[in-house]
């Protein structure tokens, strides 16, 4: 496919795109085997990652039962909902947790983050060159991974992807403390005012998913970083935000639809980790990496229909 052909284009619907991300890894098939490679460097760290995180979860929400069982104590849900402290609470909770475990944790999520921006890099740029048409010949494993490495480099989207990870914890912050209030509260119309907002807030970060990922995806293709590559994200998606909202949500049930499976697994061994255990949470990571690589692709496809859209209406 020519990039000419992908300008002329009518606007793609949701499914149109996962049609076209679909088809774009059988174009080549070296690009799927720089997917199971970027797949297996990774595997070990989000296993391990996986374990630590579902134990301190299942410890967590024990906590969280005992906080529970207290402010419906002796003395009364109101007089304690009103003296309970989220914060207070949350740094409890943290304080529960092992050091060793949150260091261990936190060490493991810098090195994935940084595994993963590789293989985002080259992901992105792959599929594009595949999608626009612009290699003459399908390009060989060591070309779909030195190019972009050489040619993209690694800081400018590594600027974009911290923009993106710290307005995402800004966000998840919020939900993490309407959350936890709605948890708590027990009259309809605490939940319903603490509900509501959780409820806005969770499809809004879906919406502002969308936006960074492409952002990102900006920081690869062109040579825009950080917050620039988030602005142009924004404008460029402004006609196109369904299609984004959908993609972003389809790919976060996706991993939660897989973590709550593997969480209540691990739960229902009451958190020890067996031969059986280890089978599923490496399963559930194997579909991860594969909802990542299809995200990653499909965000290149909405972006270059999101530009679509922009000339068309310039035209």
């Amino acid at each position: 496919m020519e990039k000419s052909q992908i300008i002329t284009k009518e606007k793609l619907q949701f499914s149109g795109m996962m049609k076209e991300a679909l088809r774009i890894p059988f174009k080549n098939p070296n690009f799927i085997l720089f997917f199971l490679l970027a797949s297996l460097s990774l595997f070990f760290f989000l296993v391990l990652s996986e374990i630590i995180f579902l134990q301190s979860l299942i410890q967590i929400l024990d906590l969280l039962m005992e906080t529970f069982a207290r402010l419906h104590g002796d003395y009364g849900y109101y007089t304690n909902f009103y003296g309970w402290q989220p914060m207070y609470s949350i740094r409890e909770m943290i304080g529960n947790v092992s050091e060793i475990r949150l260091l261990s944790s936190l060490l493991l999520l810098g090195i994935i983050h940084l595994l993963d921006l590789v293989n985002t890099i080259i992901t992105v740029y792959a599929a594009s060159v595949i999608y626009a048409g612009e290699a003459n010949n399908p390009m060989g494993l060591k070309q779909i991974i030195c190019t972009p490495i050489t040619k993209v480099g690694f800081k400018g989207p590594l600027i974009t992807s911290v923009y993106a990870l710290l307005l995402s914890s800004l966000a998840f912050l919020g939900m993490l403390s309407l959350a936890m209030n709605m948890y708590f509260a027990t009259d309809y119309f605490l939940i319903l005012v603490f509900g509501m907002p959780l409820m806005v807030l969770l499809t809004k970060h879906i919406e502002w998913s969308g936006i960074w990922n492409m952002g990102t995806v900006i920081s690869i293709l062109e040579e825009k970083h950080g917050d620039v590559a988030i602005w142009v994200s924004a404008y460029l998606s402004k006609g196109c935000r369904k299609s984004g909202f959908l993609l972003a949500f389809v790919f976060f049930a996706w991993k939660i639809a897989l973590r709550l499976s593997c969480f209540y697994y691990l739960q229902s061994h009451k958190g020890r980790i067996g031969l059986n255990v280890l089978e599923v949470i490496g399963g559930k990571v194997c579909l991860v990496c594969v909802g990542n690589f299809m995200m990653w692709v499909g965000f290149v496809v909405y972006y270059y229909d999101c530009k679509n859209a922009i000339s068309r209406e310039e035209v």
